[in-house]
């Protein structure tokens, strides 16, 4: 297994599926960590937390206990709440299975926490805690307990914080089991985050999410095999990109060539050019249409221009006759894809090219569609035999895998790199980045990002940038290319001259300066 190095392997970055929580606990049940224990270590650490947020309490607590230790959970919090002097009341609304979580009800009784019999009023304002299933929830929830949390949700006079995961959603899938799940304003997340907790579909569901230290041994979660991380904007800090040699010149300092636009898109090739101008590449080289070619040097003088492409009649470019006289070795990167269009022939024509370069290969966009739409189809990646870097949407990697079929996004991503031996980033809310042995689950980023255009502005911005490390670490690894996607993203998130892709290219200048200066220094 290659060495980690970013991000920090804890429990703030690593995400597990729900079995793999339950492995986690069940090891350290074994060696003597009492259930009792954690139980306690949980409830007390949430309370700590709740405690930090007293508009949250003010107006009481109803603590929902489930039949299990979700529920005991539920009721260490109700009681570490109630001892604090909070007005706090407990609801059962299954049948209690779990004798430690029977005993600590019964203990809450005895100090005079109230036990309802009947259903809380969803038109008050006190805090409702979601402790009915979390992680162990497995299938199909009454309809009459969820449609009570969201008459609460819905009646926004008191917040609802759900413990681990909200009850109804699928800790895997990130979808409700049926219709619907409960909708948290908070989620704590116990020990690990949940796979399903950052994919697309359960944001309607999980409000803010924050994480809960348990105090997981570290060697524990070093010897989880397949790794997959959270990584937000708090990570950008600790992002070590290399810094260029002071000796270096502008041939040493990253080479790439861009091929992008055409007739039809002209806009796209300007947004990849300007993508690589923001990294810093010392060297950006570009196939352009005809049309964009005579005035690039009016936009984008710095670019060197190595030949044209002509459109057909629909406005596709043509790549062929452009490529056959071009020397692609001398290249670290090459960024193909953004407003070419689709044109079969022209591919079969080209791909041979694309096929034999021998450094990183980046496909976006149309790239990908005429791959998706040619004879050898997705096929075309394991016969090519040096490193590839994929963009698509989730349009785009279906047309591509239409065999690949997993429950989510995040298994998607992860099985087709593994299975074509490349790297993926697979855009959405929470985009994300695989290869064959780890992902990278963007979170919590800005939704400017997903936008016309921005996409354009990453490729450029990835050839750049993996063309300019590629000259210090010949083979870069795929954390690279999550760093990379984090930085864009980042860079629109504090972008405060507008959110159009130049004045982000403009931002993401700054910031790629401002990290290799900082370094250097």
């Amino acid at each position: 297994m290659n060495k980690i190095v970013w991000p920090t392997i804890d429990f703030k970055h690593l995400i597990v599926d729900s079995k793999q929580m339950l492995i986690l606990e069940k090891e350290m049940f074994s060696v003597g960590m009492p259930q009792e224990a954690l139980m306690e270590k949980a409830g007390i650490q949430i309370s700590r937390w709740l405690l930090k947020k007293k508009p949250l309490l003010k107006h009481g607590i109803t603590v929902f206990i489930g039949p299990g230790h979700n529920g005991g959970d539920g009721a260490v919090i109700a009681r570490e709440l109630f001892l604090k002097g909070y007005l706090v009341k407990v609801w059962c609304p299954f049948p209690v299975k779990k004798t430690l979580t029977n005993s600590h009800i019964n203990y809450l009784t005895s100090i005079g926490v109230k036990n309802l019999q009947e259903p809380p009023d969803a038109k008050g304002k006190e805090l409702w805690i979601d402790a009915v299933f979390g992680n162990n929830q497995r299938g199909k929830v009454d309809s009459k307990l969820i449609n009570l949390f969201l008459q609460k949700f819905h009646n926004k006079k008191g917040k609802v914080v759900s413990i681990d995961v909200p009850t109804g959603l699928c800790p895997d899938k990130g979808q409700p089991f049926s219709d619907n799940a409960v909708k948290a304003d908070y989620t704590l997340a116990i020990g690990l985050c949940k796979v399903g907790l950052l994919q697309d579909s359960a944001l309607p569901f999980i409000g803010e999410l924050k994480h809960i230290d348990i105090g997981i041994p570290p060697k524990k979660l070093f010897n989880i095999e397949k790794k997959i991380f959270k990584v937000t904007y708090s990570d950008v800090e600790n992002i070590d990109l290399p810094f260029l040699p002071k000796n270096s010149n502008k041939y040493r300092r990253g080479r790439t060539l861009l091929i992008a636009g055409s007739g039809k898109y002209p806009g796209a090739a300007y947004l990849t050019l300007k993508g690589a101008i923001s990294s810093g590449a010392g060297y950006i080289s570009a196939i352009l249409p005809e049309s964009i070619a005579d005035s690039v040097w009016q936009v984008a003088p710095e670019i060197v221009l190595k030949g044209t492409m002509q459109s057909n009649q629909n406005g596709t470019a043509s790549l062929f006759s452009a490529l056959k006289d071009i020397d692609l070795s001398v290249y670290d990167s090459i960024a193909v894809g953004p407003g070419i269009g689709i044109d079969n022939d022209d591919w079969q024509k080209s791909k041979d090219y694309f096929m034999d370069f021998e450094g990183l290969l980046i496909l976006d966009a149309d790239a990908l569609n005429r791959i998706s739409e040619s004879k050898l189809g997705s096929k075309f990646f394991l016969e090519r035999k040096y490193q590839t870097w994929i963009t698509p949407h989730s349009k785009e990697f279906l047309r591509l895998f239409p065999q690949i079929k997993c429950e989510t996004n995040l298994g998607m991503a992860f099985k087709a790199a593994k299975e074509f031996n490349i790297s993926i980033l697979l855009k959405g809310a929470n985009s994300i980045v695989a290869d064959q042995k780890k992902v990278w689950q963007l979170f919590g980023t800005d939704s400017q990002t997903a936008r016309a255009g921005l996409g354009d502005l990453l490729s450029g911005f990835v050839a750049g940038s993996s063309a300019i490390d590629s000259t210090i670490c010949r083979n870069i690894t795929t954390d690279f290319f999550a760093k990379y996607v984090l930085l864009h993203s980042f860079a629109s998130s504090k972008c405060k001259t507008g959110s159009n892709a130049f004045a982000i290219g403009d931002e993401l200048s700054k910031l790629m300066r401002n990290r290799k200066m900082r370094q250097i220094s």
